[in-house]
This record gives structure tokens, C-alpha cells and sequence, in this order.
């Protein structure tokens, strides 16, 4: 019997319509918008001003502290200007602007195609090079790869597990990587298992991507070590803690790290640019963006320079469709709403959607019928509806009491809800209320 994780979870319709499709190297467009925070932790800080030329992976903004992350130039040119611009979060953001002039690389990055599978550097000899490289996770979260892979000195990993479940609906761009590029995922996943002292991975792959499991399953068994776990599909399973109960069985207890289990994870799209980085010396400058959506008349994989605008992908896969009432960066569950097509490709989007608006129109919302539906959905065993009430009555220490910064805001209780009832939305401003109160707390101590 396949595994799955054993708490909540949901089967949404998986519409994953550009499966199949071969990855298409994009154009590179006359001008880019590269945001300098697009990463969990401190914004990158600009070393470029106007009118400086750069290559393709030249460093335009340094990684501001621990938790950070380099940025460079996914293009070759010159900087027009350094201004905030909107980004999916709908904030503005300081960004470098570079308008293109041919496309010339930095004389250090390695353009040769042929795998490199031999690795001589010691663990923390990756780390500075996935660093320097500016690598973070490509899952969406954005966490700086590096940090990721430095072990805390009262832990000890034991395992790498490797995301490549791709949950949400209509998201591809991971299983296209793993159907194109498995070999050189194989040798960046041996590199990670280098740089975090293990001997042991396993690569996390939901059964609804049978081709991808075949090809790793083959090419794995040239890799010790490394095991190919097929799992029952099932949403949100690519959550680091449900992943880590499907493919463990461990349980990650509130307020702890993943690291506790002995388990490090890390996407699927991370783990080859992190081969690029140790490998090629490449930095992250590309990655592959999934552009669909029912009324999208070609939905396609796109290989995209990071900055590239959002509009020029979606014109690519046949235009915005005339019933379209919403586009979102990422997932129908898990995306985010985005205030302007000129926003640009960031390191953390995985695929831009086009709903039209009868599937974005909220139906009214009633009273609570006390189904449970809800608690019985919810991955992180909380008890939505209830988080929900103590947000609308701003009972903020009970909230805290109840777990609800454990919400991994997936969405499960409001998918679930049969009276329609926004429960995401008040769990989401609960949960970034009792974290300011904790932040408060703490810094008074």
C-alpha cells in the first residue's frame, strides 16, 4: 500500500493540464525587474548602481545577514535603475532594473551541458558555494538553501527526503524537471547528502507522476543510497511535517523544527540547483514556471530567467483568457492573488494561474453547522473553526493557546466548509496577530 501522511488532507481536482508538456526555454526579454527580497529573511543589499554593466550572473545584491540570499543578474546589460516595484505579495520591493543588451555570461559559470558527477569539495565547501550561488528553496518558501544544510550543533540529521510530491492542482513544473533533468537531481542530491553527513535519501513522489517515478526508480539504482518513495496523492503532502509523516512515520511536534526527526528536506527543483551551483557554478538566475488554467489555450513549461515579466508568460502560452477573474502566482490553495501582470518571475514561483470567475467567486458565506468537516481535513490536527471564532472575537491568548501559529495555511478547513465560510482568511490574520504579540513578548524579555 502506498504511503500517505495520517492526519487530514484533502483530494481536490488535480487538473494538472500541462503535464506531459516538454519544459520551453523562454525568450529573453529587452528588460528585467529583479527583485532583491525574494527569500524568507533580510533583503539582499544592491552592490550595483545606475548605469552599471552586468553579465548573466553577476552579483547585484549580497545576502544581508544569516538568513538571506545573494541575488544576481539573470540577464546581460545595463542597470536602468535600482526603484520598489510590486511583487506577488502585493508590497513593494526594492528591485533592480537591467535592460537587456545580448546575452553574455560570467566567465566563472560553466555552460557545458555534460553531467559533472564527481565532487570533490568537503560539506563546507558546498555550503559556501550553494551560498555564493544564492540558493533557496524553489518549493515556495524560499528558505536559503545553505542555512538549510548547516546541521544545528544539538541535532544530527539523519536523512535527506526529497519533495517532488507537487500536491497543489495544476502545478508541473516540478515532475517536468524530474522527466528532463533527473541524472544531474540524482548528483545534487548526493552533494546535499554530502554537505549534511548523511548516507541516506529518499525522494517523495506522489503516484499521479508514474513516468517520473519509472525514470528515478531506473536511473537511482547508479546512485546508493538513494530511494524513490511513491505516495498515495493526497494534499497538502508536500508540507515539510506531512512529508516527513508519510515517508517516516515521525511526527514533528508543535514549536519544533523538522530537524528534530533527523530528516532535512528539500524540493525537487532545489536539489538541481544546487547541482548547478556546486557543479557548474552557476547561480540561481532560471527556473521553470508552469503557466495553465482551464481557459488557457496553451498551458506550458516555461525555462524563465528570474525578473522575466509575468505578463510575457502568459502571452506565450496564448494570452489571459476574456472569463478570467483571477491570477495567481503559484496553486489554486496556496497561491497569492497578483495586483499586476508587470510583476515579475521570482526564485519562488512555481507557476502562474488563470482562474476564471466563476471558479474565483465566493459563494455566500452561513452560519457553522458544527460538521467538523473542517477538523477532520485540517494536517496539523487544529481545530479550524474554533481558531476561527477566537480571531473574530480577538481572544489572542487562547488563539495562542490553541496552536494557531501552527497553521500551515493550506487551505483544507475552508475547501472542506459546506456553509462557505472564510475560515483561511480569519485563521491567516489570527495567526499573524499572536506572531506579532510573540515577537512583542520576546523582545521585552
Amino acid at each position: 500500500m502506498l504511503k500517505t501522511f495520517r492526519i487530514g488532507g484533502i483530494h481536490p481536482p488535480e487538473n494538472k493540464l500541462s503535464a506531459g508538456k516538454e519544459i520551453e526555454t523562454f525568450p529573453i526579454p529587452e528588460q528585467v525587474a529583479i527583485s532583491l527580497s525574494q527569500h524568507i529573511g533580510a533583503p539582499a543589499q544592491p552592490v550595483v548602481k545606475k548605469g552599471d554593466t552586468v553579465k548573466v550572473g553577476t552579483l547585484i545584491g549580497k545576502a544581508n545577514g544569516y538568513i538571506s540570499a545573494n541575488i544576481h543578474a539573470s540577464v546581460s546589460g545595463t542597470v536602468a535603475k535600482i526603484e520598489e516595484i510590486y511583487d506577488s505579495s502585493g508590497y513593494k520591493r526594492p528591485a533592480v532594473i537591467i535592460d537587456v543588451s545580448g546575452d553574455e555570461w560570467e566567465p566563472s559559470i560553466n555552460r557545458d551541458e555534460s553531467l559533472q558527477k564527481t565532487c570533490d569539495l568537503s560539506p563546507e565547501e558546498i555550503r559556501k558555494r550553494i551560498f555564493d550561488a544564492g540558493i533557496v528553496g524553489l518549493g515556495g518558501a524560499t528558505f536559503p538553501t545553505s542555512v538549510k544544510l548547516t546541521v544545528p550543533k544539538d541535532a544530527r540529521a539523519e536523512i535527506l527526503i526529497v519533495n517532488a510530491v507537487e500536491c497543489e492542482p495544476y502545478l508541473t513544473a516540478d515532475h517536468a524537471l524530474m522527466l528532463e533533468r533527473s541524472e544531474a537531481i540524482l548528483i545534487g542530491i548526493t552533494i546535499a547528502m554530502k554537505a549534511i553527513g548523511v548516507t541516506r535519501s529518499v525522494i517523495g513522489i506522489e503516484n499521479n507522476k508514474k513516468d517520473a517515478i519509472d525514470r528515478m526508480l531506473r536511473l537511482s539504482t547508479g546512485y546508493p543510497g538513494i530511494d524513490i518513495c511513491p505516495l498515495q496523492v493526497k494534499y497538502p503532502q508536500g508540507g515539510e511535517k506531512q512529508l516527513i509523516d508519510a515517508v517516516l512515520r515521525k511526527q514533528v511536534e508543535s514549536g519544533s523544527l523538522p530537524i528534530t526527526t533527523g530528516a532535512v528536506v528539500m524540493n525537487v527543483g532545489s536539489v538541481f540547483a544546487v547541482y548547478e551551483a556546486v557543479q557548474k557554478n552557476k547561480p540561481l538566475i532560471e527556473r521553470v514556471v508552469t503557466v495553465t488554467g482551464k481557459s488557457v489555450r496553451r498551458p506550458s513549461n516555461f525555462r524563465t530567467r528570474i525578473g522575466t515579466p509575468i505578463r510575457q508568460l502568459i502571452e506565450a502560452a496564448g494570452g489571459c483568457p476574456a472569463n478570467t477573474g483571477k491570477i495567481v502566482s503559484g496553486g489554486p490553495l496556496m497561491g497569492k492573488s497578483l495586483v499586476s501582470l508587470d510583476i515579475p518571475v521570482s526564485k519562488g514561483c512555481s507557476g502562474i494561474l488563470m482562474l476564471s470567475e466563476e471558479e474565483t467567486r465566493r459563494k455566500p458565506a452561513g452560519n457553522c453547522i458544527r460538521c467538523a468537516k473542517c477538523v477532520f481535513a485540517c494536517p496539523m490536527g487544529l481545530t479550524p473553526n474554533l481558531l476561527m471564532s477566537l480571531t473574530e472575537f480577538q481572544e489572542w491568548d487562547r488563539a495562542e493557546q490553541e496552536h494557531i501559529t501552527d497553521c500551515m495555511e493550506c487551505g483544507c478547513c475552508s475547501y472542506t466548509c459546506p456553509a462557505n465560510r472564510p475560515i483561511l482568511d480569519y485563521v491567516r490574520t489570527g495567526k499573524n496577530r499572536v506572531n506579532s504579540r510573540i515577537q512583542e513578548r520576546n523582545r521585552q524579555k
